[in-house]
């Protein structure tokens, strides 16, 4: 018979597998930082302009995988738990989209309106771009 140190070990094991634990874990973070929010001031309501920006920003990192502090970011900020529609962002923010621009989230297709980058490399997630070129003052 498993001891309850096994049992515990395998439990772990398994919800780190199914990525459970990240999860509970993240949800336990954002219900502390509810109940230690200042409930006495009241969090000014949520604006339009907040609204999209944390939706862009939600699924940014849900894009990346960032679950666990997309799930945060919802219950701090108190956006809706159901994301915003992607057509109503788009035309919320005058973004046109053609069929690869869908493969991305939204704050990469505006980034690519304000760089001056060759190729629209800011719309392919799988290049490297962490350097940046003073030369020719974009990223690379």
């Amino acid at each position: 018979m498993a001891t309850i140190t096994e049992l515990k070990s395998a439990l772990r094991e398994t919800l780190e597998a199914r990525g459970v634990l990240g999860q509970l874990k993240a949800r336990i973070r954002a219900e502390v930082f509810s109940a230690l929010d200042d409930q006495s001031t009241p969090r000014p309501p949520l604006s339009h302009e907040n609204l999209l920006i944390n939706e862009l920003i939600r699924e940014y990192l849900e894009f990346n995988k960032y679950r666990y502090s997309a799930s945060v970011l919802t219950a701090e900020s108190g956006q809706p738990e159901v994301p915003l529609d992607r057509e109503f962002m788009a035309n919320e923010l005058n973004v046109a989209e053609d069929s690869s621009a869908k493969a991305v989230p939204l704050l990469f297709i505006m980034l690519s309106c304000f760089c001056c980058v060759s190729g629209s490399a800011v719309m392919d997630p799988t290049r490297k771009r962490n350097s940046y070129d003073h030369n020719e003052n974009n990223f690379h």
